[in-house]
Parts: structure tokens; C-alpha cells; sequence
């Protein structure tokens, strides 16, 4: 079964306030006009381009801003020429991380991400070089519920299912990438109310930092990528 950072935990707060904040809707747009132009502009026909509209209609993004992100994509209107660039390497303490940008300047947004890495005590990598240590999975974001970890695993036994992780605030459940709407689905079904419905890259193997200083540190660094205007997703190995 695929293990839980705590980054994405704290990933996943964040990002809550940054829809607050209206701070997502520049990301939004990136990735939904990358999803339109990839796999068309359908959300029907398109399972990464729906993801991206579900998530930009939860934070409230105008439905024309949606349109013409999508218009964007499948090149009805003019717009900029993103690229997705997928960056490895190893922060403070050896943890391993992935980096998600999507950008219409490579060498801007090469410089930038090689420079946070340097001035947080990091280390960029090549392709492969930490990426074995993670698995592409569909994760459901659902809120807190007082159904115990047994019930939820009951409910969701017909998927196929990773594994579902509980706190106080959250439910985050783990699983194939092409099981991500039959779970929202279930989830639906049985009155629970679902955050995100999101692939991420899930960490196998796992990075130990106990001194509450030095895990100060990764957070920072890893907030110090995530905030980087290219960057579009930051996975961490951190326990």
C-alpha cells in the first residue's frame, strides 16, 4: 500500500487558503489549457481536463474564465504556448522531491526552480533520479468524517483502493488513477463531502526527519518551490 507524507497534509491546507485568497486561479487556467489542448476540450471525453474544471468551479473561478482557459487549449483562441516540465531532486535532510511547473519559458522557470533548490539546501537531480521512489496515483480529498477507517474501507472495497489515511481534518484516499470518479462517486453516494479529486505522485519510500527544526526547514523550502509562480504541484518523501 502506498505510505502518506505529511507535506501533502499540509500541502492540501494550504491550498485551501490559496483558493481563499484567490491565489489558485493563475495556476487553474495553466492547467486547464494544457488538459484542453492535450485531450481536447470536452470534460466529458477528458478525465484530467473534468479534474482541473472541478477544482477551478470549488474555488469559485468564473465559468468564462474557465471557457476560455479551455478555448485557449484547444486553440480557438490565442493564447501562451505552456509547456509541462517535471523537475526531481533532494531537498535539506535527503528528502526526496518532485516538482510539477508548467511554463511558456523554460529557461525562466529552470533558473528559478535550480535556484530555490540552491538557497534551500537542496540539490536538482536528472530525470529518474528520485522519481522511482514515487507512484502515480488518483487521491480523493474528502473532509473529516465520523465514519471510523474500517466503515470507509468497507464503502470503498469495490475500488481499488491504496489507501485511506484519516486526521482530524481530512480523508485522503489513494488509488489507480482511473478509479478517481468511481471513488468521488461512492463518496457522493454515502453523504460524504469531497475537497479534491486530484493524480498526485505518492511516495514508496520514505524520508525520516525527527528534529522539529530540521522538518521546519524542509517545510520552508518545499513552501519556498510551491510558491514560485511556474510551479503547479510540490510532492515530498517526508514522514
Amino acid at each position: 500500500m502506498a505510505g502518506h507524507s505529511k507535506w501533502a497534509n499540509i500541502k492540501h491546507k494550504k491550498e485551501k487558503e490559496d483558493i481563499k485568497k484567490g491565489k489558485v486561479f493563475t495556476k487553474l487556467v495553466r492547467e486547464i489549457t494544457i488538459a484542453a489542448r492535450d485531450g481536447g476540450g470536452d470534460p466529458a471525453a477528458n478525465i484530467r481536463l473534468r479534474l482541473f474544471v472541478d477544482k477551478a468551479k470549488a474555488a469559485n473561478m468564473p465559468s468564462d474564465n474557465i471557457t476560455r482557459a479551455i478555448k485557449k487549449g484547444t486553440g480557438e483562441i490565442a493564447g501562451n504556448a505552456y509547456e509541462s516540465i517535471t523537475y526531481e531532486g533532494y531537498g535539506p535532510h535527503g528528502v526526496a522531491i518532485m516538482v510539477e511547473a508548467l511554463t511558456d519559458n523554460k529557461n525562466r522557470t529552470a533558473s528559478e526552480v535550480r535556484h530555490a533548490f540552491g538557497k534551500g539546501g537542496g540539490s536538482l537531480g536528472g530525470d529518474g533520479s528520485v522519481s522511482w521512489m514515487f507512484v502515480r496515483r488518483g487521491v480523493v480529498s474528502l473532509h473529516a468524517t465520523t465514519k471510523t477507517e474500517d466503515e470507509l474501507l468497507e464503502l470503498f472495497l469495490d475500488h481499488n483502493i491504496d489507501s485511506i489515511d484519516t486526521d482530524e481534518t481530512q480523508v485522503r484516499i489513494v488509488g489507480e488513477p482511473s478509479e478517481l470518479y468511481a471513488i468521488k462517486a461512492t463518496a457522493d453516494k454515502a453523504g460524504l463531502k469531497v475537497d479534491t479529486v486530484q493524480l498526485e505522485w505518492i511516495p514508496t519510500t520514505f524520508a525520516s526527519v525527527s528534529d522539529e527544526a530540521d522538518a521546519e526547514k524542509v517545510y520552508n523550502f518545499l513552501n519556498a518551490l510551491d510558491e514560485l509562480d511556474d510551479v503547479q504541484h510540490v510532492f515530498a518523501n517526508i514522514a
